[in-house]
């Protein structure tokens, strides 16, 4: 099931772990969960924008308890910033057992889109303010993580 209020920066993918899902130690595979997280983010980056979206970078992903198939998965993908073409989006997942509501966190990250037109140039995303302090809150953790990239960068640079 995917939730998508098109006035809102939020989308909400929500389904049951399956059994293709499963690694050799009987949890979900980290591979299947990092795929639900490009698809909760694109579909996010792309209800934001209007366009089509491209991944420019995850980062950060960081598995805090594993899976188990037949959990209630929920992913939620948030614009927590947007520049003039990229739109830095909060990605949690949650999992629980469906017969109970309660849901932990499982997996985090942040990810950047970029809009592109048909012929793969980058466009003009719709501008995003925070309207909360969490919001505000979530802004200045993109940002800090965009300064912490660029570091990263100039430090690879020799390597590319």
């Amino acid at each position: 099931m995917i939730d998508i209020d098109s006035t809102s920066n939020t989308v909400t993918l929500r389904f049951l772990a399956e059994p293709s899902d499963v690694n050799f130690g009987g949890k979900v595979h980290g591979g299947a969960v990092m795929k639900w997280i490009d698809q909760a983010g694109y579909a996010c980056a792309a209800n934001w924008s209007g366009q089509y979206c491209v991944t420019v970078y995850v980062g950060g992903i960081r598995f805090f308890k594993p899976i188990a198939i037949g959990d209630m998965v929920e992913i939620t993908a948030s614009i927590i910033y947007t520049g003039n073409t990229s739109m830095h989006i909060a990605i949690n997942v949650q999992a629980g057992n469906p017969r109970h509501k309660e849901r932990v966190k499982t997996t985090h990250c942040v990810m950047v889109f970029a809009a592109v037109d048909d012929n793969g140039k980058t466009v003009v995303v719709p501008k995003w303010v925070p309207e909360t302090p969490a919001a505000v809150e979530m802004e200045s953790y993109a940002k800090k993580l965009m300064n912490l990239r660029q570091n990263i960068e100039e430090e690879m640079r020799p390597y590319m």
